[in-house]
């Protein structure tokens, strides 16, 4: 049953607009004096969201509510380091800088794990785990919930696929448990990123003896209970997730970090960005998420709330799913790139906010190069590859995009007016939050809007997420075997010549290839209550409850 106090109901306007008596009632919070009124609110932090976690068990959703929400309830073995960011005032970011003499190579933090080793021949990385932690159930952490963690995404076969792979791992008995609390990582050839991964947000830690007391005959790995509750060692604790509703989270007292400013979070879905932006100005949410650029400025001078917007690793592109004829002509999606009004999209649609894409990750990411690119707008290229590849007389397609996100559907309308000036007629499918993010990742369309980054920083890790024929988020059904054998060859190896040439050879190929529509680098930002502090930019594109606080 849901706690009175933590439900959100559902706003009208009119409701909305009545003052403290409808914002007590929106809150769910009881109604009583101002003054109690007042205190509760100052310690809810509020999010207005276009859906609520498709799943809060990693290995099955990486949808943008589990994202944002995943982090508050788990906890993993480092993180990075943070440093103030140097475009937002007041707000900080993770220090990405290598350091060389630093165990890793990078400036890491211990979070579950007090200290770590990395062997000089990148086989080995032991961690020594922290003592006194315990679970949201209690549970103390220990070297098991590690390796239960690991065995699980072995099994589970989800995302921990793709992240035991990417790590070097080839088997669960290379997780070793050492010692009550001493966990070691063996491979069989280096891996110049297996320290940072062990941070990366789809690899949190597990309370292995919770999900082993939910775990059934016909369900071994607590897959249907993770997927509407959480068994980790993070700072808030599950209280409800209703689906289409809302989530709400509670600070822990137990937790052996940092306790929380706010006690409680209520990740609240509001479908339309437009009733998410009056919330915001009306001050009865303290986060707006996804809002359309048209809105985000529509923000400049408001009393109550602002926007942050910070450089950022996310990216914009369209699928182009190879499964379907004609996009598995390399010829077809080459042409689809050529007529997509890039500039068009950015001038009107993203306001400003972003540049145009033109490599296959992030520009600021080492390796990454934009010298292979060659899609500028040409109609008149775009129609003779259709003419070479036997459709001069074009085609039809659908183009699936988020109703969630406001930017989404004109970008939409905008290919589908540039593409049938070259004979491609595109149906546009709109489809609810969720169930876009279901249907991107069962690939169910022949072009999909994508809105995603690799979320650690290194280009052997980004290409063989979206690139690698294996990868669960290869959402292109892209396959190259020259370019899996260099993704390979750039995550075997502690040579960093020998690294960015196999990264860079990968990169001619795939431009080539355009298994992308490749559209923009639209930035991360946070529409927020003026009254919100300490804001973090983390390269994952989340939000991050436990880092911030209220003025005043």
């Amino acid at each position: 049953m849901p706690d009175a106090n933590s439900s959100l109901l559902r706003p009208t306007r009119r409701t909305f607009l009545h003052g403290t008596a409808a914002g007590a009632a929106l809150l769910g919070l009881p109604r009583t004096s101002t003054k109690a009124l007042a205190a509760s609110r100052a310690k809810t932090l509020v999010v207005a969201a276009p859906a609520t976690p498709l799943s809060l068990d990693v290995e099955n959703s990486l949808s943008l509510g589990t994202i944002d929400t995943v982090g508050a309830f788990y906890d993993y073995l480092i993180a990075f380091d943070m440093i103030p960011d140097p475009k937002v005032p007041g707000a900080m970011r993770e220090n990405l800088a290598p350091n060389p003499s630093a165990p890793g190579g990078y400036n890491l933090k211990g979070k579950l794990a007090e200290t770590w080793e990395f062997t000089p021949d990148g086989k080995t990385a032991r961690f020594k785990l922290r003592e006194g932690v315990v679970s949201t159930y209690g549970n103390p952490l220990t070297a098991a919930d590690v390796k239960y963690t690991f065995d699980r995404k072995f099994e589970v076969k989800g995302a921990g696929a793709f992240m035991t792979g990417v790590m070097g791992l080839g088997s669960k008995d290379q997780v070793k448990v050492e010692g009550d609390h001493v966990i070691s990582f063996n491979l069989d050839k280096p891996n110049p990123i297996l320290m940072i991964v062990c941070g990366h947000l789809a690899n949190p830690i597990f309370d292995a003896k919770k999900c082993k007391e939910m775990a059934t005959a016909d369900d071994p790995w607590a897959k249907k209970f993770l997927d509407t509750n959480v068994a980790g060692f993070g700072p808030y604790a599950l209280k409800e997730i209703t689906r289409g509703q809302q989530l709400v989270a509670a600070a822990r007292n137990d937790y052996y970090g940092a306790k929380p400013y706010f006690d409680t979070v209520i990740f609240k879905e509001v479908p339309t960005s437009s009733s998410r932006l009056q919330l915001l100005k009306g001050g009865a949410v303290d986060i707006a998420q996804l809002l359309a650029p048209t809105e985000m400025k529509n923000l400049a001078n408001d009393p109550r709330a602002t926007v942050a917007s910070f450089d950022a690793s996310q990216m914009l592109w369209i699928e182009l799913n190879t499964k379907f004829k004609p996009l598995d002509d390399s010829r077809v999606r080459q042409a689809i790139n050529f007529a997509l009004p890039r500039k068009a999209i950015l001038d009107t649609v993203l306001e400003g906010y972003g540049a145009k894409q033109t490599a296959v990750m992030p520009l600021f990411y080492p390796g990454a190069t934009d010298k292979f690119w060659a899609y500028d707008t040409d109609m008149v290229k775009a129609r003779a590859l259709l003419k070479e590849a036997g459709l001069a007389d074009g085609f039809s397609t659908v183009l699936a995009y988020n109703a969630g996100d406001p930017i989404e559907e004109p970008i939409a309308i905008m290919a589908q007016t540039a593409l049938k000036e070259i004979g491609v007629k595109l149906e546009l499918k709109k489809l609810p939050a969720g169930t876009f993010f279901d249907s991107l990742t069962k690939r169910s369309e022949p072009m999909t809007f994508n809105l995603d980054a690799p979320w650690t920083l290194d280009p052997g890790f980004s290409l063989n997420l979206y690139f690698k024929s294996t990868s669960f988020v290869d959402f292109s059904n892209y396959s190259n075997p020259e370019v899996d054998k260099l993704i390979d060859a750039s995550l075997s190896t502690l040579d960093q010549a020998e690294r960015m040439a196999a990264v860079t050879k990968a990169q001619e190929l795939l431009m080539a290839d355009a298994p992308w529509g490749f559209i923009a680098y639209p930035g991360f930002q946070i529409a927020h209550g003026n009254d919100l502090t300490n804001l973090t930019y983390y390269t994952s594109n989340r939000l991050c409850f436990q880092d911030y606080a209220r003025a005043g």
